[in-house]
Formats: structure tokens, C-alpha cells, sequence
């Protein structure tokens, strides 16, 4: 039943307008609808509509957008909060709503502190056991990372512009021993699962526990952050000239009591990026030259590679945990941190270093945000909380909330474009599929 009382709300002349295709579009006509319609009764109008034009039309929700801005309330108290008249005709959009989603859960030995969705193939996690795992839907784990020693706190899959074909993969992982390592992945090849992976090069030169990595656009360099406060830009070639140190280091590995040698590639930082008087929590390197960092001295900063000069510094007034860069024209500036606020900056805009942006739902320390490959207005967040939250800029509170984990969130990502995928303390990998954007 629609909401619709007569006696309590006054009617107003709307027009619903969508992008969506048919045989989603409604008549390009006006109708009158109670001023006291929220979102479910304007979906309830709009599926109405629909099914005047096809009655084997399914029911399914939708959003709304008045002056580009989502509607969380009634008609009549969102024109009211907007100072928007209703004497006029007034145009509504609709897009899909988010859909509810199918979860599985994939388990680790210990906290899932860090994975990668990039790859619409396997996802790539990194665990407090100090392994990294490579699993595929249904919660098969393919492939371990042995040889670190410490916990892994971050993981990249490395763009793969430039590998000699599509199941080929180069990965990276930081760790608490001060160390990256770089591991190929060949997923076609035939393995006997859970197969075991060796790095083939050992990247050293941070002082103090690695806590970040992030791939280059074109996948021939990767960056890190560390406790150190330094931020390092690495070669991912596998042989070839460093800058700094290139050895070979051979050791004896047991496998089915068989001793052999393995050979492993040592490298050293081709540069290195100093700044920050505090620990580097989190880096990003959306472009060619340019390179973000987070950090615990509150501050965001913006890197040009050629100089090695901070071209841009925010500051948030909190320890950072986490940044990612995209939204409108790849622009925008998410970070998370040592509060429940989700910042967001848009360093476009002249005269200005304060936050377009702030959502506060959540109710403790903010570990991971990350925006949608494909959209201007979404991304999510994750927090000490146990949820992961989904945004949309053209509202202020979540479009979804996922609260399944059982203890901490520690890291999230989209995956295969709208589903999502997260880890905590409770050593669990999430994935939410289903899920409509």
C-alpha cells in the first residue's frame, strides 16, 4: 500500500526523470503524490507506474534525487530542509537501490589485516599468521605466500601492464619485519591446492615495520609507508639493475625432505620520500608522477615523484589510518582515521584545506576506505566498529551497512565492480555479493 493520507499531507506535483533504460522509464508526465511520501512510498509510486506500462513488470526498489541529493526523508520535510518551493513541477530522479547481498566467509589462522580485490580472478589477503593467501569464490584457498616473518599489513596486486600474458600476476606484500616481497602468480597453471608460493625478490631499506603498498600505474614500480616515516618507491622487475643493492641470495629450503637451493632476488629503494614526522599508515599512487600518504602526524600529503616535493598537505586533526583517492574526476581525497569520521577532500577547490565532506556513522576508529572504480559518488569504509559501511555523496547517512564481523574490520575492497569484501580480528574474509550500484 502506498502511504498516502489525504487528510494529513498536502499534494504535490512531481515528475519522475531516470537514466536507467527501458523498460525502467516511466511517461514523461506529472502527477500529484502526498507531500508526506517517503523514499518507500515514492518507490511504491514509481513501480506502480512501471507496471501501468508492463503489468509483468517486477517490483524492486529505488532511490531518489532531488537536485542531485538523495532523499532520506519525506517530500515535505526535504523541501522544507532545502528551501526548495513546491509551487512547481518538481523533478525526481530514480536509480536502483542497493540491493541486499549474499555473503560467504572465508577462514584464516589468524587477523585478516589487509587484501585486494583488483583482480575480478582471486582476491589477494594478508594475515597476522605472516602468510598471504590467494582465494577464488566458494572460499577456495589456491595459493599461499610463504617467507615473511612478521604479520603482513598490506597487500597490492601490481598493475599488469606490461606481463607476458593474462593469467601471469605479480603481488606485493608488506610486512612488521621491515621487509616487501614480490611473488609471481601464474593462475593457470595446474596446482594441487593450497599450492605454496615463494617471492622472487626481497625488498629492503625501511628502518621499521612496513605498513603500506601500493602499485604504479603502469606495474613497473610499487611505493611503500612505513613506521619509519619514510615512503619508498621499488622496481618490480625481476632482474635487472638497482639503484641502490642487487644481490643474490641462495638458501636451503626443505620441501618432501629434499633439500635445494633457492635463489632470491634482494633489492634496494630506487628513492625515497621524506616528510612525514610520524609513521606513513597508508599510501596510494593514482597517477604516473603524483603519490598520496596518510600518516599519524595528522596530515595528508601529495607527492610529485620528479621533485620528491610535497606539493599539497591537509591536515585532519587525527592519526590517519587509511586514504584513497577517486570520486569526480579521480579528484577527491578520502581518509580515515583515529575517530569515527570518514574525511573527504577535494583539493580542486581554491582557498579551502577543509573536508567537503564528513560522515560520522560509525562509532569507533576508521581502518580502510576505499572509492568505486566506476562511480563519482560511492565508496566504503570500515571501522574498529566490526561494520563496513557503503557511501554515496549525495547523502549523509550509509546506503548499507554490513556488520556480519564479529570483532574489528581491518581492511575492505570492492571486487568483481559492486561486490564488496572485507577482514578483521575475527580472522574472516567477507564477501558481499549481489549488491547493485
Amino acid at each position: 500500500m502506498m502511504e498516502i493520507d489525504n487528510e494529513a499531507s498536502r499534494q504535490i506535483r512531481v515528475r519522475f526523470i531516470t537514466k536507467l533504460p527501458p523498460p525502467l522509464k516511466v511517461p514523461n508526465m506529472s502527477i500529484a503524490v502526498p507531500s508526506n511520501l517517503t523514499r518507500m512510498g515514492l518507490s511504491e509510486t514509481v513501480n506502480l507506474l512501471l507496471k501501468n506500462g508492463d503489468p509483468d513488470c517486477e517490483d524492486q526498489p529505488f532511490d531518489f534525487l532531488i537536485d542531485g541529493e538523495l532523499v532520506r526523508m519525506s517530500l515535505e520535510e526535504f523541501l522544507h530542509a532545502k528551501g526548495i518551493s513546491a509551487e512547481k513541477i518538481l523533478e525526481i530522479e530514480y536509480i536502483k537501490a542497493v540491493a541486499p547481498w549474499k555473503k560467504e566467509a572465508c577462514v584464516h589462522d589468524d587477523w585478516v589485516s589487509a587484501l585486494d580485490g583488483s583482480n575480478p580472478s582471486f582476491i589477494l589477503t594478508g594475515c597476522y599468521d605472516s602468510l598471504g593467501r590467494i582465494w577464488k569464490s566458494g572460499g577456495l584457498c589456491t595459493h599461499v605466500l610463504e617467507g615473511h616473518s612478521g604479520s603482513i599489513t598490506s597487500v597490492c596486486i601490481i598493475n599488469s601492464k606490461g606481463v607476458e600474458n593474462d593469467s601471469c600476476f605479480h603481488l606485493a606484500t608488506a610486512s612488521k619485519d621491515r621487509t616487501l616481497r614480490l611473488w609471481k602468480l601464474d593462475a593457470a597453471e595446474t596446482v594441487t591446492y593450497p599450492a605454496k608460493l615463494r617471492p622472487f625478490k626481497i625488498l629492503k631499506g625501511h628502518a621499521l615495520s612496513v605498513l603500506s603498498v601500493s602499485s604504479g600505474p603502469s606495474g613497473d614500480m610499487i611505493c611503500s609507508g612505513s613506521w619509519d616515516g619514510s615512503i619508498k618507491l621499488w622496481e618490480t622487475k625481476e632482474s635487472g639493475v638497482e639503484s641502490d643493492l642487487v644481490s643474490v641470495k641462495k638458501r636451503k629450503v626443505n620441501s618432501d625432505s629434499t633439500l635445494y637451493e633457492e635463489s632470491q632476488l634482494e633489492g634496494g629503494a630506487l628513492s625515497t620520500l621524506v616528510g612525514h614526522t610520524q609513521c606513513v599508515s597508508s599510501v596510494v599512487w593514482p597517477e604516473r608522477e603524483i603519490i598520496y600518504s596518510a600518516s599519524w602526524d595528522y596530515s595528508v600529503k601529495r607527492w610529485d615523484i620528479e621533485s620528491g616535493k610535497n606539493t599539497l598537505n591537509l591536515v585532519s586533526g587525527k592519526a590517519l589510518n587509511c586514504i584513497d583517492v577517486g570520486g569526480e574526476s579521480s579528484a577527491l581525497i578520502a581518509a580515515g582515521g583515529s575517530d569515527p569520521i570518514l574525511r573527504i577532500w577535494d583539493p580542486r577547490k581554491p582557498g579551502t584545506l577543509a573536508p567537503v565532506f564528513q560522515f560520522s556513522s560509525h562509532s569507533s576508529w576508521i581502518t580502510a576506505c576505499k572509492w568505486h572504480a566506476k562511480s563519482w559518488f560511492h565508496l566504503l569504509s570500515a571501522s574498529h566498529d566490526g561494520k563496513v559501511m557503503l557511501w554515496d555523496l549525495r547523502t549523509a547517512w550509509p546506503l548499507a551497512v554490513m556488520d556480519s564481523h564479529k570483532d574489528k574490520v581491518l581492511s575492505a575492497d570492492w571486487w568483481r565492480g559492486d561486490s564488496v569484501i572485507s577482514g578483521g580480528a575475527d580472522s574472516e574474509l567477507h564477501i558481499f555479493s549481489g549488491i547493485t550500484i
